[in-house]
């Protein structure tokens, strides 16, 4: 049990990387929040015990109303809960040609920063940090990723990643505090096993502080990553080193 719990609002928690959060937050003793267009897929993949401490929502993340309820804090409805951790991606299909959602990423992020002001602008407090699950092949500070895979990036997934780079564009533009996790190429598997490495990017000072260019790394890992660094970051010495930076995480 963490000694200084918190209520983390999830969105995209069935993904990969922010569900392997999730189940951290969980394990740790946080109130979790998520909201998602079938709980039942998410209550499926939790223990009994997972599901009698999580509070599942039915919405997805451009539902204004859904978000907005979701963003009140569940044992005092005059602020707002500590943390967001948004999972949205691009659900990708192929029938012949890749068909992605060219702006779910943005949209939701639109959806969620303006929740956030007008739940503010209505008396509610708080402060929550953001952290939104981006990629690598984004920066155009520095390049992120090995020489070999920048066709891949460039070309296959630049519709994908046009929309990751404008998510990330409206937080960059925010006054919220907020880190932006961008993963190498995602596998599946266990974590745990592998060094991770973090680069550290400044994108409004456009500035990088230090690199880490990799190829791959585990969804189990990146949900680590954050719990550990940002989720529970406060707690480390350096604990403010990712607020309003990138990290850019592989193995």
């Amino acid at each position: 049990m963490t000694s200084s719990p918190k209520t983390i609002f999830f969105l995209g928690a069935t993904g990969g990387c922010a569900f392997a959060t999730l189940t951290q937050a969980l394990a740790a003793g946080h109130t979790c929040i998520a909201l998602c267009r079938d709980p039942s897929k998410l209550s499926a993949k939790l223990s009994p015990e997972q599901q009698a401490q999580i509070q599942l929502r039915q919405g997805n993340g451009h539902d204004a109303e859904a978000v907005r309820s979701s963003l009140v804090h569940p044992s005092d409805p005059t602020r707002l809960v500590d943390h967001i951790v948004s999972g949205i991606g691009n659900p990708v299909t192929w029938d012949g040609v890749l068909h992605p959602d060219l702006d779910v990423c943005r949209k939701a992020m639109a959806v969620l920063l303006e929740a956030i002001v007008s739940l503010r602008q209505e008396g509610l407090t708080g402060r929550p940090r953001i952290t939104a699950i981006s990629s690598t092949g984004i920066s155009d500070v520095a390049r992120d990723l090995p020489i070999a895979m920048i066709p891949l990036y460039k070309v296959v997934l630049a519709p994908a990643h046009r929309d990751k780079r404008n998510m990330e564009a409206a937080l960059f533009a925010s006054d919220e505090d907020w880190t932006i996790v961008r993963a190498s190429a995602l596998t599946s598997g266990e974590g745990g096993k592998r060094a991770i490495r973090a680069g550290l990017e400044d994108p409004v000072a456009r500035k990088v502080e230090s690199t880490a260019i990799g190829y791959t790394i585990s969804r189990e890992d990146v949900g680590r990553w954050i719990f550990d660094n940002v989720v529970e970051g406060e707690k480390k010495e350096d604990g403010a080193k990712w607020v309003k930076r990138v990290a850019t995480i592989t193995y």
